[in-house]
């Protein structure tokens, strides 16, 4: 049977899963959108794309699954390119259909164009640094070669953002059904590649460690793996510290957790490391800047080093490993658990039962040094939020060091920190996407720098009826280059201050709940009656703008 590109394009989604599309319609992309009218995937119309591409980063986060975004030719696409920037360093499956202007006139200033032809954008070009394959399909002959390799990026373990450009005349163009027959949409199994060897030496290396610690990161959560690390560090008492985006794999009020590794956090974990440790097994961390304390060789000095990760790319990208293995972590320690038991381990006499009292508290004494003063009301808001949500909360959080020491993730919820490029006006569309894929209390956590960079996609979660609540942190700042400008540069503030709107009367013209919190009697009041699972909220929280952690800077 024949039928449009456009409704191919809409049947090839269908096909690989994807339930939601984000973006803004315009002309040169109106076939798909029409094509999408009577589809499974639902339509969600961003407030500007860039919200758009972020929606749909959290929807993959949460979800596991593939999402995509939808934009017109032009300036929808240029608009998409920090969330699919976001996206790319996220290594997050996003599909991105854009428009393009007919084929016939490519090259002759055709309205919005980036055919790269004619002096017009490129927009092939531009997105080339930021997607694992693109492609302007000009013709249809070659369709299920191209949809085979925008499946094969999506559905890999090391997945990344697609782009597909479709000029307006092919999206029209009849072809044959049968062509999605030849196209591949299936996932591949993760355990298909186990390499039992590999799996031995990292046995081995782990049982033969007299004070072992595991290094969790986002690879971990991605893998849905969070059940094998618990049961080894529990099984064989391993102490686990994670990444910033690891936070979570196991529950961090757990005696065995050393709570967070990196730059901005209490320096707990960096100290048993250094003073305990003779073994480190990284689990799908990269030990990127922040973690690594900006690469400190004290933290692997005179200690064995086992590396996993599903991306061969990271493997010894930082460091030599003495045993690696490439492949799905959760099928790498199902097999070093199954070794273990046809072994006959006796797991709990490996070594003795680590002596920790109330590792919680010791983290936490930390944060002195970090928050010396003014923060005790951003600590007890973490705090309230960790008792009053023991599980099923999704947190998306774009204010990175607060979080780090003060939230201890259980195992039940989900912390998204604002990773990838970092970027302002991250966490608001970021949340709302995950808010389509989970039925669960979301919540957004962003200075009011970011908030002004993407208030306005609020109204996209009133507009679909989507509970979400923001939580502001107010001191009227950009308060890292603030911080900075401070301690680096003599205290020559420039273009870090400025002044903020009315926030209740903004949240009462979106026709949002609003909470204002200055004092801790505050927190009891915002706790009660703010209604997080059905309700549209923006809570905002006071901070001295002269109140700055203190911790050393990344690198310039």
């Amino acid at each position: 049977m024949k039928i449009p590109v456009s409704e191919l394009i809409v049947k090839y989604m269908e096909m690989l899963g994807i339930e939601y599309i984000f973006g803004m319609p315009g002309a040169h992309i109106l076939p798909v959108y029409d094509s999408l009218y009577q589809s499974s995937v639902k339509s969600v119309l961003a407030k500007h794309e860039q919200g758009a591409a972020f929606m749909a980063c959290g929807c993959a986060r949460a979800s596991g699954k593939i999402s995509a975004c939808i934009t017109t030719a032009g300036p929808g696409a240029t608009n998409l390119v920090t969330g699919i920037a976001n996206a790319y360093a996220d290594r997050q499956p996003i599909l991105v259909i854009t428009g393009e202007t007919s084929t016939h006139i490519f090259g002759k200033g055709g309205l919005q164009e980036s055919s790269g032809e004619g002096g017009s954008i490129d927009q092939d070009e531009l997105f080339k640094s930021i997607t694992r394959y693109r492609k302007v399909v000009e013709r249809t002959d070659y369709l299920a070669n191209v949809l085979n390799q925008a499946s094969r990026v999506l559905l890999s373990a090391n997945s990344g953002p697609v782009l597909l450009s479709l000029p307006f005349n092919v999206q029209k163009e009849l072809v044959d059904e049968d062509i999605l027959d030849r196209v591949v949409t299936q996932r591949p199994d993760p355990g298909a590649s186990e390499n039992i060897r590999s799996i031995d030496a990292l046995t081995g290396l782990i049982l033969e460690a007299r004070n072992p610690v595991i290094v969790a990161g986002y690879g971990c959560i991605k893998s849905g793996a969070q059940q094998q690390v618990s049961e080894l560090s529990d099984s064989l008492n391993i102490p686990v510290t994670s990444s910033m985006k690891g936070k979570g794999v196991i529950s961090e009020q757990s005696a065995l957790s050393l709570g967070s590794l990196g730059v901005t956090s209490t320096g707990y974990a960096y100290k048993y490391i250094v003073d305990n440790a003779d073994a480190i097994i990284f689990l799908g961390a990269g030990f990127n800047e922040r973690t690594s304390y900006l690469w400190d060789e004290t933290l692997l000095k005179n200690k064995r080093i086992a590396q996993v990760d599903s991306n061969p790319e990271q493997i010894d990208k930082v460091f030599k490993a003495d045993v690696a293995v490439t492949g799905d972590i959760k099928s790498t320690l199902n097999g070093v658990l199954k070794t273990l038991d046809a072994q006959g381990v006796d797991r709990q006499a490996v070594r003795k039962q680590i002596a920790v009292n109330d590792p919680v508290a010791k983290r936490d004494a930390g944060n002195s040094k970090i928050f010396k003063s003014g923060f005790a009301l951003i600590e007890s808001f973490y705090k309230r939020l960790e008792q009053h949500f023991p599980q099923d909360l999704v947190v998306f959080d774009d204010n990175l060091i607060f979080a780090q020491s003060f939230f201890n993730v259980s195992s039940g919820n989900r912390f998204y920190p604002n990773s990838g490029v970092s970027s302002l006006g991250h966490a608001i569309p970021a949340a709302i996407g995950a808010r389509f894929a989970e039925q669960k209390p979301t919540i957004a956590i962003l200075g009011d720098g970011g908030f002004q960079m993407c208030c306005m996609e609020l109204m996209t979660a009133v507009n679909y009826e989507l509970p979400i609540t923001v939580v502001m942190f107010n001191n009227s700042t950009m308060g890292l280059i603030r911080k900075n400008q401070c301690q680096s540069y003599e205290q020559r503030y420039i273009d870090c201050d400025f002044e903020n709107p009315d926030y209740a009367l903004l949240a009462r013209s979106f026709g949002i709940g609003y909470q204002r919190v200055e004092q801790e009697t505050d927190l009891d009041r915002m706790f009660a009656d703010t209604d997080f699972s059905a309700g549209i909220n923006l809570v905002e929280v006071m901070l001295d703008k002269d109140a700055f952690p203190n911790y050393n800077s990344l690198r310039n």
